[in-house]
């Protein structure tokens, strides 16, 4: 059975009369009571840091709770990059793992003290002229051991088909051309599986990242400064999935560290993380209200969100629970399809879905959107971004983003008449 959501239908018709929906709206308290768990899970490693997947929920509201709890910023690009820089991140809290990565976002990490995480050996010359010649003293790199990557459960993924990461031959090479250039500190970034649903997975990564570390260090002499085991740690989206525990993740994490570290002396050796899913994923709801009933060859509900809104399902065929607020004991009686209004025919939230009956005004909660919803968003159709709410722990809601207007999608166009018309139709509209 799926978790409850952190909100009533009572709460959602009082923040809806301040805020129309369709809005994403994310609960304080659960997101911090999982930053102390993360916390705990790693506190056996001195030097460990979770980078927040800046990709999943680039708010910086969120972003600033996560900088309470010592956390850090991944970024892939140079807005996040800036965006995690305006909320306070020292150089060092910002990792930069980026691919196919622009001159410029090279030179903006080294000029705010980014920590970059290469991700080809044919970057060392480019990134090299781009921080004006001279690289960091500190630098990771991304490691793909190419093939098929399996664990206890199965086939995870195949990181052979991945555009991302060096080969373990390059990662030696390119050690040794970085200490050539006066790098003095290293990493190893390695991401293999995405959203896993297992409690093995760090902890498999973990050994192959050490022993790599283990091997660098004894035939390079390089200094292995931290291992980075990225993100891949999953969300129970399904009702009958079980979710991660990050406190026996990280203890077999720890279990592996005094395996294959502790004896080759290297126990200074730090443990990173940059998980995002993990982090807000469960923790955020899109709220929506059925708005129009549709009675053909099968039963529709459509909705005043869309994919524009949470695009996941539209774009993976993702599953995410749907909870009718006020309905949550009801018998699930009814089958329906959840639809928004994009001109696409992939635009549904839950296809033959068993719920309880949907009347108009209903309000819906979709779970698990805190992460790749909001961040995924787009202007197809010329519809429009939602608000983003928190949920404060003392119960009432405070706006972190306003939904965008339509001034906001014309703002890049040179067309001064369009907003003259624009002006005049929102006038006439009373708006």
């Amino acid at each position: 059975m799926h978790p409850l959501p952190f909100v009533t239908r009572e709460q959602i018709r009082e923040i809806a009369e301040k805020y129309p929906t369709p809005f994403i709206i994310y609960d304080e308290k659960g997101i911090r009571e999982n930053a102390e768990n993360v916390k705990k899970a790693f506190s056996w490693n001195p030097g460990f840091v979770e980078y927040f997947a800046v990709k999943a929920t680039p708010n910086p509201r969120l972003l600033s709770i996560f900088k309470e709890y010592g956390f850090g910023a991944d970024c892939a690009s140079f807005n996040e990059l800036a965006l995690a820089k305006s909320v306070g991140f020292p150089g060092e809290r910002i990792m930069f793992s980026s691919n196919d990565t622009p001159f410029e976002e090279y030179t903006y990490a080294d000029h705010i003290g980014a920590v970059i995480n290469l991700d080809d050996i044919t970057h060392i010359d480019f990134c090299e002229k781009a921080c004006g010649g001279k690289l960091p003293e500190t630098m990771s790199m991304r490691f793909n051991p190419g093939g098929i990557f399996k664990m206890s459960n199965g086939i995870m993924d195949n990181p052979g088909d991945s555009k991302y990461g060096m080969t373990e031959s390059q990662i030696f090479e390119a050690v040794r051309v970085l200490m050539n250039k006066g790098v003095k500190h290293f990493g190893i970034h390695s991401f293999l599986a995405s959203n896993t649903l297992t409690n093995d997975y760090y902890p498999v990564l973990s050994r192959i990242l050490f022993e790599l570390a283990v091997k660098l260090r004894d035939e390079t002499g390089a200094d292995m400064s931290f291992i980075n085991l990225s993100g891949g740690v999953g969300v129970a989206y399904k009702p009958e999935q079980k979710a991660n525990d990050i406190l026996e993740i990280g203890d077999r994490v720890r279990q592996v560290y005094e395996d294959v570290i502790v004896p080759a002396g290297m126990t200074g050796l730090r443990v990173f993380s940059e998980m995002g899913r993990f982090m807000t994923g469960t923790y955020g709801g899109l709220v929506t209200k059925a708005i129009h009933e549709k009675h053909i060859y099968k039963e529709y509900i459509g909705v005043d969100a869309c994919a524009v809104n949470l695009i996941r399902p539209a774009m993976y065929g993702a599953y995410h629970h749907i909870t009718v607020l006020g309905k949550e004991n009801d018998t699930c009686d009814h089958t329906y399809d959840i639809t928004g209004s994009l001109c696409e025919n992939n635009d549904k939230f839950a296809i033959d879905r068993a719920m309880p009956r949907i009347d108009m005004g209903d309000y819906l909660f979709i779970h698990d959107a805190g992460a790749h919803g909001y961040s995924m968003g787009y202007n197809y159709n010329g519809k429009l971004k939602c608000a983003e709410l928190l949920l404060r722990e003392d119960g009432s809601a405070e706006l972190i983003r306003r939904a965008e207007t339509p001034r906001d999608y014309f703002a890049t166009l040179d067309c001064t008449d369009a907003y003259k018309a624009l002006d005049e139709t929102l006038k006439e509209q009373g708006v």
